[in-house]
């Protein structure tokens, strides 16, 4: 989920616990784009069946288990393989996927890693493979992680808390050039220069080591008018340093060959991406993954040349309003999906 989301669940009150305590998960949680999701893995998965094999499907970002959730209740045979480097994720979606247990394995590991998990755990392929990215609800909804902009609380940013470094340590080492280029580059932010020197300038007087003062030094550069516009003055360098903390583009980058190496025949890889930068990615990964690679005019294709993906969906699909009226958060939400149709 992109940093606008974020804006919206914020600006209607979705990321406040109440004060009876945290909701149970499957209310905390609305799957994006659920039935889309596993329409397109179906197929993937009685192919695998037809194989006279057990289905096998991968879960990247495991989340707080929603998509697993309806994964394993609506296809009886399939065993799940759940990825998050977030360990309060793991902890709550293996809870919420208590009663399939013993058709799932759950690992704690980033999505770059998901053949060298698939390997481990005695898998040749893989049936379907699905990415949910960008920050969770549960990480939004923790005030305490440091994602959200609209209160105070540690300038963390984490999404696997046991290990790396904060938003703190960014915005407190960083050279002035380094904020700069992380803010324009992954925060797609025109101010990127400014908001940069007033960082340096603050951090001078003082560390900086919270959300609630970031903002303020963001406000005190950012002009009022650009909001109107472009939304909170802050959502930018937010999601920017989150990019940057977790390094997500280059996990992308990693994690998508990855994935479809590991994809079998008749196999989906289904992406969900939330901005630009994501999406392109994706997009990048699918197109050559489903275009000839024969050198133009050669006169006949040959077998190594022909593409191994097709295409599953028409540019992006996004979701209806039916579906952002139920949960806001999936508003910016991009849809990319391709299957295997040749060996490697």
């Amino acid at each position: 989920m992109a940093e606008e989301d974020a804006e919206r669940a914020e600006s209607r009150g979705a990321s406040s616990p109440s004060e009876a305590g945290p909701k149970p998960t499957h209310e905390r949680h609305v799957p994006v784009l659920l039935d889309r999701c596993l329409n397109l893995l179906a197929p993937g998965i009685e192919a695998a069946r037809s194989a006279g094999r057990t289905p096998v499907v991968v879960d990247c970002t495991l989340g707080m288990g929603g998509h697993s959730e309806a994964l394993l209740e609506r296809f009886e045979d399939v065993h799940l393989v759940g990825l998050d480097r977030d360990e309060q994720a793991l902890a709550l979606a293996g809870a919420r996927l208590g009663k399939y247990a013993e058709r799932t394995e759950l690992v704690h590991a980033v999505y770059d890693e998901i053949a060298e998990v698939v390997r481990d755990l005695g898998f040749a392929v893989v049936d379907g493979v699905l990415f949910d990215l960008g920050v969770s609800s549960l990480q939004l909804d923790e005030r305490e992680r440091g994602f959200a902009y609209s209160y105070d609380a540690p300038l963390d940013m984490r999404m696997d808390t046991s290990r790396g470094q904060t938003a703190a340590d960014v915005v407190n080492s960083a050279t002035h050039g380094e904020l700069a280029r992380i803010i324009r580059t992954w925060g797609e932010d025109k101010f990127a220069g400014r908001i940069a020197s007033a960082i340096v300038r603050a951090r001078d007087e003082q560390p900086l080591e919270t959300t609630g003062r970031l903002v303020e030094v963001i406000r005190t550069v950012v002009p009022a008018g650009a909001a109107r516009t472009a939304g909170h003055p802050a959502k930018r360098t937010f999601q920017a340093l989150r990019i940057a903390v977790n390094e997500e583009l280059d996990v992308l980058e990693r994690a998508l060959p990855a994935a479809m190496s590991v994809t079998s025949m008749g196999g989906r890889v289904v992406v969900m991406s939330y901005h630009s930068l994501e999406d392109k990615i994706t997009k990048r990964f699918f197109q050559t993954g489903s275009t000839s690679s024969a050198p133009v005019g050669f006169p006949v294709e040959l077998e190594e040349h022909k593409p191994r993906f097709r295409t599953l969906t028409k540019g992006t699909e996004k979701p209806t309003a039916d579906e952002i009226a139920e949960n806001p958060r999936a508003a910016s939400a991009k849809l990319r999906a391709v299957e295997r149709i040749m060996k490697d």
